[in-house]
C-alpha cells in the first residue's frame, strides 16, 4: 500500500514525551554544533500540527498566523516536492502541488499549539524565509528540504534520543511518525474523528482505516466514557 493509506503500527508512535526528547536530540543530533538546527522547527511542525514533509517544506511565512501568545494557524493550500529528477517548466528542481486529498484550490487550516508558536516564531527570526517567503529550504539550494536530507538526520536523532532496545525497535523509524504521533495524541484526547481527519488532510474513512490500531488502543478509555455516562456519573 501506498504511504498514508496503510495502517499505523502502534509501536512507531512516540508518547509525548519520547517525541519532546526527539525534537531535543535535533539541536545536538550532528557532526557539528547546530548542523541540524534548521530542521528542529521542520520536525516539530510534523510533530505538532501533523504536517506531511512535503507540506512543511512549502509552508510560507503568510500561511502563519504566529501570536505572541496562545494558539495559532496554518493555513495551507499547496506542497512543494522534488520534481523527480526532471526540471519543471520554470526550471525548477521542484514542483508546487494542490493538498494531497483535496480539491483543487482547496485549503485546509490547522490549529497550532503554543509550543509550535514559539518554535516557528524563533525559526524565523534565526532563519528568515527565502525570497518566496517559504520558512523551510535546504542549505545549498534553497529549494525543498531532501528526503534524503531530513530522513539521514531523523537517524542521527533516533540515535540519540531513544535507547538502544527502542532504537532497534519501530519507534519513531521515521520521519513520518511524527505526523502519525500527532494524528494519535489528537485522537487520544478525545477529538471527535471528523476534526481530526480535516486538521491531518484526510477522510474520515482513510483516517478511520489507516489508525485502526491506534484506536483499538483507546477502546478501554471509550468504554469507561459510555459506562459513565449511562450510569450518570459525567
Amino acid at each position: 500500500m501506498q504511504r498514508g493509506t496503510s495502517e499505523v503500527d502502534p509501536r512507531s508512535v512516540v508518547n509525548p514525551a519520547q517525541g519532546r526528547q526527539c525534537l531535543a536530540a535535533v539541536t545536538y543530533a550532528g557532526t557539528t554544533t547546530g548542523q541540524y538546527d534548521y530542521l528542529y522547527g521542520f520536525f516539530a511542525t510534523m510533530y505538532y500540527a501533523a504536517l506531511r514533509p512535503c507540506e512543511v517544506n512549502r509552508l510560507r511565512e503568510a500561511d502563519c498566523k504566529l501570536p505572541e501568545t496562545g494558539w495559532g494557524e496554518l493555513i495551507l493550500e499547496k506542497s512543494a516536492s522534488r520534481a523527480n529528477g526532471r526540471y519543471t517548466d520554470s526550471g525548477e528542481l521542484w514542483e508546487t502541488r494542490s493538498l494531497k486529498q483535496q480539491a483543487e484550490g482547496a485549503v485546509r487550516p490547522v490549529p497550532i499549539p503554543p509550543v509550535l508558536v514559539g518554535i516557528l516564531r524563533l525559526h524565523l527570526k534565526t532563519f528568515g524565509t527565502t525570497s518566496d517567503g517559504r520558512l523551510f529550504r535546504g542549505m545549498i539550494s534553497g529549494g525543498p528540504i531532501n528526503a534524503t536530507v531530513y530522513t539521514h538526520a531523523w537517524g542521527r536523532v533516533r540515535e540519540l534520543a531513544i535507547s538502544p532496545e527502542q532504537f532497534e525497535s519501530p519507534l519513531a523509524d521515521t520521519p513520518y511518525s511524527l505526523r502519525h504521533a500527532a494524528v494519535s495524541t489528537w485522537l487520544a484526547a478525545g477529538l471527535p474523528p471528523a476534526e481530526v481527519a480535516e486538521r491531518a488532510g484526510h477522510t474520515v474513512d482513510v483516517l478511520l482505516k489507516v489508525y485502526a490500531k491506534v484506536l483499538d488502543g483507546q477502546r478501554e478509555k471509550s468504554n469507561q466514557k459510555i459506562e459513565n455516562l449511562l450510569n450518570n456519573r459525567i
